[in-house]
């Protein structure tokens, strides 16, 4: 599957132009933003661990082996990318132990910043937001073109789609799930299973945001829809009233898509049909995915782009910053700049 059969239109017109992402792993770089007071005693060590070309599985595995225990015993709060320079917080539940020694879970792949006792575990989805710096290097565009999109995407926002990312090379993920799909069965293994189930919710909520943003409603509230604020896991339903809601201009308040699960949508109107109607063209995964109990969920149609800044270091680098909610993707805003290319190819292959 190609990246656009995965993901959908562009909201912002075609790309600026042509860009490197990670050339080397410095050039993105994740800090995870969590939101707690750790209490500094308690049976859970809680880890700050910057992460070089490494995932969060790999990392979990090693800091377990070092610490002598399960690696049922080692949680996060979210995966982070392989390629690239991230930062997150780890905990290890040691009832009744010291301290272990980490030093041999640490490399130049892996370095512990800091450690810290708490009374309770990380848990997944903990974190309130990531913190990103992009570096794109190999820059072919205009750039007052490129600032032109950069404000108008922090004055508007971009569809909140899932990154290619997801669902695996070539769309692997979501081929697995029509896999399990067709035989009503779920994996064995935990990490395969919640891999394979949220390929599916994924591209089912892509679908219905790629009609949306090809309609020109992605980011305007309608009668029906289920509104959401952008930190919120709740959601409301949205009449004539609601759809005028100031908030919704000010990008605290945007509509929502599904997170397909057991039920129908509780959408309604135009909306509850348009969801109802990819979930028949996805039928086998729809009632999979009911049939494999996920609560029907929501998530926002439109991501606001927090605290956005851009510059040029050099005439052929773009640098960016800024914050995401936890669970969305920094690719998602990439796309909506230049179309990539894989890194130390120069010559451009496309007219603008």
């Amino acid at each position: 599957m190609t990246e656009s059969e995965l993901l959908g239109p562009r909201a912002h017109g075609e790309p600026c132009g042509l860009a490197v992402l990670k050339a080397t792993a410095e050039d993105f770089q994740v800090d995870e933003v969590l939101d707690i007071e750790l209490s500094g005693a308690g049976e859970h060590l809680w880890l700050w661990v910057e992460k070089r070309g490494l995932n969060t599985e790999d990392a979990a595995r090693r800091l377990a082996r070092a610490a002598g225990v399960a690696i049922r015993m080692v949680s996060y709060a979210g995966l982070k990318d392989r390629h690239a320079l991230t930062r997150q917080w780890f905990s290890i539940h040691l009832p009744g132990k010291h301290d272990p020694d980490l030093a041999a879970a640490q490399d130049d792949t892996l370095a512990i910043l800091k450690q810290v006792r708490h009374a309770r575990k990380l848990q997944r989805g903990a974190h309130a937001a990531n913190g990103f710096t992009l570096r794109l290097s190999q820059l072919q565009a205009d750039h007052t073109v490129l600032d032109r999109r950069l404000q108008r995407i922090n004055e508007q926002g971009i569809p909140n789609y899932y990154g290619a990312q997801r669902f695996g090379h070539e769309g692997g993920n979501v081929a697995h799930a029509r896999h399990f799909a067709e035989r009503g069965e779920l994996p064995e293994k935990r990490n395969v299973r919640s891999r394979v189930l949220s390929a599916a919710r994924s591209f089912i909520f892509n679908r219905v945001l790629a009609e949306r943003v090809a309609a020109g409603n992605w980011n305007q509230a309608r009668p029906g829809d289920l509104l959401a604020f952008t930190d919120s896991r709740s959601f409301f339903p949205a009449g004539e009233a609601e759809c005028q809601d100031p908030r919704l201009a000010q990008l605290d308040l945007h509509p929502t898509g599904p997170l397909w699960g057991a039920g129908a949508s509780p959408a309604q109107g135009d909306t509850g049909l348009l969801e109802q109607r990819i979930a028949a063209t996805e039928a086998l995964l729809a009632q999979w995915l009911a049939q494999a109990d996920m609560a029907h969920e929501r998530r926002i149609l439109r991501l606001p782009i927090s605290g956005l800044t851009w510059h040029y270091p050099e005439p052929d680098i773009l640098q960016l910053e800024f914050v995401l909610p936890a669970g969305c993707f920094a690719t998602a805003l990439v796309r909506e700049i230049v179309d990539l290319l894989p890194a130390g190819q120069t010559d451009n292959p496309c007219v603008f």
